[in-house]
């Protein structure tokens, strides 16, 4: 009889599934892509339909938390009838959102109702001349109304996810710690990812290790470990006079591989087994192939279990191995 769960070849349970519900996007950040990007054809992506599909059927072999990626998932016309669905499945437990914020003014409401449990939010500065810098063709006041816009729908537990880069953005940590703290949001750090080929920045040079921003943040907030669990890679700390965590997602300077639970869907349906390795098997086929049968969709992610690697190999001192940008590699 066949395993009923997702188990790799190292005895790890995936229970977690970022699903991108598109490449594209409205802004341009620098340290995930370039200024001019081509994006797939429709035609080549996922329907939403295809989407719950995958979704129900993951869930279905033991994964009860999904986040919805991109590029910027809230672009996706009709994304708000994918969280309804997926939301009503049996089984699942969270339902998460990443966003860049910019489309949270009209929607925050509208994904609540439908069922979404919490949303992260992109924020690397609170300087508006900055914010576009990095950003390329964002608007921080978008963002910070979106952030509004989510508090008043009634979303608990809003993350912040910062990428900070030495020389650009790192003398704004302490502003952004203390916005967390007065908007009582949690905070993300996270160090930048070498994935696609970009020429803006050389990123050994901007690298900031999550160690380094967290004794800065310790000078005027002492932190304390936290206990809680969120099933991501994030490892949080408390401050003794405020609800807002700090989490620190480390890929460089910690790595966290093995306790990894997480896989990723490609918005074209190519099962991403790691972020920093290229393996991966196609879900497409058979979710076209086969549309009245699911067998052949958990036959394709059974066998593409193995192939999971123990852990990745970031190297900043080297060109990226992995030459796929960000958003197409799911948020």
């Amino acid at each position: 009889m066949q395993n009923t769960r997702l188990i790799d070849g190292f005895g790890r349970q995936i229970t977690y599934v970022r699903l991108s519900v598109t490449d594209r996007c409205d802004f341009r950040c620098v340290y995930c892509m370039d200024e001019e990007m081509t994006f797939l054809p429709r035609q080549h992506i996922l329907s939403l339909e295809e989407l719950y599909r995958l979704g129900r059927v993951l869930v279905s072999l033991g994964v009860s938390k999904i986040r919805l990626t991109g590029g910027e998932p809230l672009i996706r016309q009709n994304i708000v009838w994918l969280v309804q669905k997926l939301a009503a499945l049996e089984g699942l437990k969270e339902l998460t959102l990443t966003t860049n914020g910019s489309q949270l003014a009209r929607l925050a409401q509208p994904l609540k109702d439908a069922g979404l449990s919490r949303i992260n939010i992109s924020l690397d500065s609170l300087q508006p001349e900055r914010f576009k810098q990095i950003t390329r063709t964002g608007q921080l006041s978008e963002v910070l109304a979106g952030i509004k816009a989510a508090q008043q729908a009634g979303f608990k537990h809003i993350k912040l996810n910062c990428v900070m880069m030495r020389g650009r953005n790192d003398d704004e940590i302490l502003d952004i710690v203390n916005f967390a703290r007065q908007q009582q949001l949690d905070l993300a750090f996270i160090e930048e990812m070498p994935l696609g080929v970009i020429t803006e920045h050389e990123r050994a040079q901007t690298f900031i290790s999550n160690d380094d921003i967290r004794q800065q943040i310790s000078v005027v907030y002492p932190l304390l470990a936290a206990t809680d669990v969120t099933g991501g890679p994030a490892r949080y700390y408390r401050m003794s006079d405020s609800n807002s965590r700090i989490g620190f997602i480390s890929p460089h300077s910690h790595n966290f591989c093995d306790t990894c639970n997480r896989v990723r869907v490609t918005v074209e349906g190519r099962l991403l087994l790691c972020l920093g390795n290229e393996h991966s098997a196609d879900l497409k086929v058979p979710l076209r192939d086969f549309v009245d049968d699911d067998q052949p969709l958990i036959d394709t992610l059974f066998k593409a279990l193995p192939l999971k690697p123990e852990r990745h190999h970031f190297d900043l001192a080297q060109e990226p191995q992995i030459v796929r940008f960000m958003n197409m590699t799911g948020g």
